[in-house]
C-alpha cells in the first residue's frame, strides 16, 4: 500500500497511551493500527478481502439453534424480567 496523504488527529491522554501500548505489544505503528481500525470500521477493504472473510465466517463449524431456540435464549420472557 503506497502511503500518499498525511493528516494530523488529536487524541486524549489516555487514549494515546492505550494505543501506542497496543501497538508496541503488536509490533506495529500506531499509524499502522489507526489506518487498521479505520479500514475495519469503514470498510476500505477491498472485495476480495470481505469475500475472504465470509468465506471463513461460512467455514466455523459453531453450535447453532433454530430461529426458535435462539429467540429464547436471547429474549428474555417478560415474567422473568418482572418481580
Amino acid at each position: 500500500m503506497e502511503l500518499s496523504r498525511k493528516t494530523t488527529i488529536l487524541l486524549s491522554d489516555e487514549l494515546y497511551d492505550r494505543l501506542t501500548g497496543l501497538a508496541r505489544r503488536r509490533g506495529v505503528s500506531l499509524g499502522h493500527l489507526v489506518r487498521e481500525a479505520c479500514e475495519r470500521q469503514y470498510g476500505l477493504g477491498g472485495s476480495e478481502e470481505r469475500l475472504s472473510a465470509v468465506r471463513e465466517l461460512a467455514s466455523l463449524d459453531l453450535p447453532v439453534g433454530d430461529v426458535a431456540a435462539m429467540k429464547r435464549e436471547s429474549v428474555p420472557d417478560p415474567d422473568d424480567l418482572l418481580p
